[in-house]
């Protein structure tokens, strides 16, 4: 007998109707390594399917080119065998949430800020353990842009459905610009959204270079891409420290100036287009923070191991 398979949702995430919600602004955030200091897939792909030895053997392949992202992705996933529910038992006892991150997203909620995971994940297991660390009424107030995927009852199954169709699955910069043409047209005139994006990892460079406001998580691979390529970005130890920019950011007059110029509309770009230069020099006054491998932040270096594959 064929497995039955679970329906995997597509709805449209909403605020609750009494949380005002602003669309001059939009918060999207890696998971994996991000918001939870581990891989989730990896979590479940060592515990629950091809084990740790092929998982790292895969991963290289994806390193040196020999297979996409998407190839080796889907054999992953492919070899779960473990039905959903029970693989979030692995994930609660092994994963660890960034400790400033429930407080980051009251902050969210209080603010009328969208905010969205981002990630080349599947769907069920994200929201899975967004619920379980969260809570249910707190994870349905994040809306996921992710691969899908279907799961038989059983668990014999896992069956990725991509978001697009090319090496990557889901093209993060694509999913952006999607997100910012959708809120132009609540705007006036030619007014752009102001898009901040979080990240730990250079694969989240093609969502990275499409935001106005660039979180890199201190001391791993995509700061030090930053530093490297003088691409602006500011570093984080945890999410108090994004909060805190972010609240800097909201108090301004007037948010254009933040913006990348080709995202201002005409007259931010002729008469305040040193102001996005002097915010992110403020990136200079907390060097010590930013550091190469031998000396990343504490929290950085903790869970730094393992994390390979950016989900």
């Amino acid at each position: 007998m064929a497995p039955s398979f679970q329906q995997t949702s597509k709805a449209v995430h909403s605020f609750p109707k009494d949380t005002p919600t602003r669309k001059d602004v939009a918060i999207f955030s890696d998971f994996d390594g991000t918001i939870f200091m581990q891989d989730s897939g990896h979590v479940l792909f060592d515990r629950y399917g091809c084990g740790p030895e092929r998982r790292e053997v895969l991963d290289h392949q994806i390193h040196t080119g020999e297979r996409s992202f998407r190839d080796v992705s889907e054999e992953m996933w492919g070899s779960l065998n473990v039905p959903l529910e029970q693989s979030m038992k692995a994930a609660k006892e092994h994963l660890v949430i960034d400790p400033d991150f429930e407080e980051f997203h009251d902050f969210c909620i209080r603010e009328g800020i969208s905010f969205n995971v981002i990630s080349a994940g599947i769907k069920p297991v994200l929201r899975s353990v967004l619920d379980a660390f969260l809570g249910r009424k707190n994870s349905q107030r994040i809306e996921i842009i992710s691969n899908d995927a279907e799961i038989s009852d059983d668990g014999s199954e896992w069956k990725v459905i991509w978001r697009h169709d090319n090496e990557l699955g889901h093209d993060k910069s694509v999913s952006i610009k999607e997100c910012r043409n959708q809120l132009r047209k609540h705007l006036p005139g030619s007014k752009s959204p102001l898009i901040i994006f979080v990240g730990d990892g250079v694969s989240d460079l093609p969502a990275a270079r499409e935001a106005d406001v660039l979180f890199a998580r201190a001391g791993l691979r995509l700061e030090e891409y930053c530093e490297e390529h003088s691409i602006p970005y500011i570093p984080f130890d945890t999410f108090a420290d994004i909060e805190r920019e972010i609240s800097r950011i909201l108090n301004a007059e007037d948010l254009e100036p933040f913006k990348k110029p080709a995202n201002r509309v005409v007259a931010a770009a002729e008469n305040k287009s040193s102001a996005r230069k002097q915010f992110f020099g403020t990136v200079d006054t907390r060097k010590a923070r930013r550091t190469d491998k031998g000396h990343m932040s504490p929290l950085s270096a903790r869970f730094s191991k393992g994390i390979t594959t950016a989900f």
